[in-house]
């Protein structure tokens, strides 16, 4: 009940838990390189040199860095001897955010998530999966990156990195030993697409509230909703209610809401349909003989027609996808989602059992 009444008062704004809010951040500047990328309000800055770059004021403190897999780690790879090798490719949903033990490691101002590749949450579903096979963490690989999008996967699988800074996202990822992992998988499942929807969709909302709506959606994202109680709704309908939207920003996020939404799935839809057969076939020219999972999508805001109707296309599309090109499609479809729209412990849990057993019963 508790979601359904955030649905409605948030009316889409659930869905900007899907997207990180990086995307108002600057370009880099001069002599800066960009080289990860986070969920959550944060752009990534490195100099050259590897020290501090010049960055506005204003996300001074909420940099965050991805590095890359350090080269002990991407020469060791994963182990030959043992009997199965998955590995899980996705945004923040398969990077487990929004459970405890989320892995990550602060390095000066900034924060490098590849430990999560191996050092993952406990209860986010490629632990459950590790657990179900029998899999220690050498061979079951977390490589699910934050606000990842789906030219942006298929530009990792490809070459290792992002052709360039994502702005709409606020990321950009550097890490080759993607391939090399990839190469030596047995399973590899894909969960990808809800941002090419939510990222563009946090955008037009912040555009039409000229960004009166970042603190409700920072709270949202950081995880400040994910367990609703009476305190949390009152302080969520305060945030809402004291944006004080002029009439022409009322206009305008009605129009955001409604037919722009819904220009945004579309557009989305179009990405999806583009790049993951593309993904799918970047995958087997490294690794011919995996089995690829192609994931279904769940969909967080049931009342909301236009969300509804891209999850329900999606949906089609992956599963005819995989029937066309001799992959297994997992449908995810009675996932259960914290108020931010992540899984819980639970719906970790079940995505886990929907892909062993697509394991177990896969030709």
């Amino acid at each position: 009940m508790k979601k359904r009444i955030l649905s409605l008062l948030l009316a889409a704004a659930m869905a900007l838990a899907m997207a990180p809010l990086s995307a108002f951040a600057a370009e880099p500047e001069a002599g800066a390189q960009v080289i990860g990328g986070a969920d959550g309000p944060t752009s990534i800055l490195v100099s050259d040199q590897g020290g501090q770059a010049g960055t506005p004021a204003d996300v001074q403190d909420e940099i965050m860095l991805i590095q890359e897999t350090p080269a002990e780690d991407a020469a060791e790879g994963p182990d030959q001897d043992h009997q199965l090798t998955y590995i899980a490719l996705g945004d923040s949903i398969a990077a487990g955010v929004g459970l405890d033990g989320f892995n990550f490691t602060p390095a000066e101002i900034f924060y490098d998530i590849s430990p999560n590749f191996k050092g993952y949450p406990d209860s986010c579903y490629v632990s459950y999966v590790a657990e179900m096979l029998g899999l220690d963490r050498d061979h079951a690989l977390d490589l699910g990156l934050p606000a990842l999008m789906t030219k942006d996967l298929l530009e990792m699988v490809r070459d290792g990195q992002m052709s360039e800074f994502n702005q709409p996202a606020g990321t950009y990822y550097v890490y080759p030993a993607f391939r090399d992992y990839l190469k030596e998988a047995d399973v590899i499942s894909i969960q990808i697409g809800m941002n090419d929807a939510m990222v563009p969709f946090v955008v037009s909302i912040g555009n039409a509230t000229n960004w009166k709506s970042e603190q409700l959606a920072n709270a949202i994202v950081s995880g400040g909703y994910r367990d609703m109680n009476w305190d949390t709704f009152v302080q969520m309908a305060q945030q809402l209610f004291g944006m004080r939207l002029t009439m022409k920003e009322t206009g305008d996020l009605f129009y955001a809401l409604t037919t722009g939404a819904a220009q945004v799935c579309s557009t989305a839809y179009d990405n999806v349909e583009t790049y993951l057969p593309q993904i799918v076939d970047a995958i087997r020219a490294l690794n011919p003989d995996a089995q690829i999972l192609l994931l279904g999508c769940y969909n967080p805001v049931p009342l909301l027609w236009t969300w509804s109707n891209f999850f329900n296309r999606y949906n089609r599309f992956v599963r005819n996808l995989a029937e066309e090109t001799g992959c297994t499609y997992v449908p995810i479809p009675r996932t259960r989602t914290a108020n931010d729209g992540h899984p819980t412990t639970a719906g970790h849990r079940y995505i886990a059992e929907q892909i062993v057993e697509a394991i177990d019963t896969a030709a």
